[in-house]
């Protein structure tokens, strides 16, 4: 089991009371859960910016109706399949799909796939959404 430390904080009250509504929105239990969160969640990003393993996805919304666009498309990311763990295609509507690619690699690698898959002409939308892929306090 974790030994847990406690310690006091002072902070202002407008802050500490929209602080207490987010965590409420965000349905915490308690101040400390939300406190702990949020410090991970900056050594995470701190990581990652050393181009640390992460584990992330890569979302892409695309018309397939472009012309060569699915081609493209796969060729980028046959090309990184060292990168990819999978991938799930969903149709939105008639114009519009929307490929889920689960990612894990070094930060600066994973960034430029999604770049990659971003700069086609065709892809509307790119969304990387990462974490550590690594021990995290």
């Amino acid at each position: 089991m974790l030994k847990l430390k406690r310690f006091g904080v002072s902070i202002e009250q407008a802050l500490l009371e929209k602080f207490d509504a987010h965590i409420k929105k965000k349905n915490y239990t308690n101040r400390s859960k939300a406190i702990s969160d949020l410090m991970r969640k900056e050594f995470v990003v701190e990581e990652y910016k050393k181009n640390s393993s992460i584990a992330g996805a890569i979302t892409i919304v695309f018309n397939h109706h472009k012309r060569d666009l699915m081609d493209k498309i796969t060729d980028i990311q046959h090309a990184s399949h060292n990168l990819i763990i999978s991938s799930q295609h969903i149709h939105l509507d008639h114009d519009n799909c929307l490929e889920i690619i689960a990612v894990k690699g070094k930060y600066l690698k994973v960034k430029e796939l999604a770049d990659k898959l971003n700069s086609v002409k065709g892809v509307s939308h790119k969304s990387l959404c990462v974490s550590t892929a690594e021990k995290c306090i």
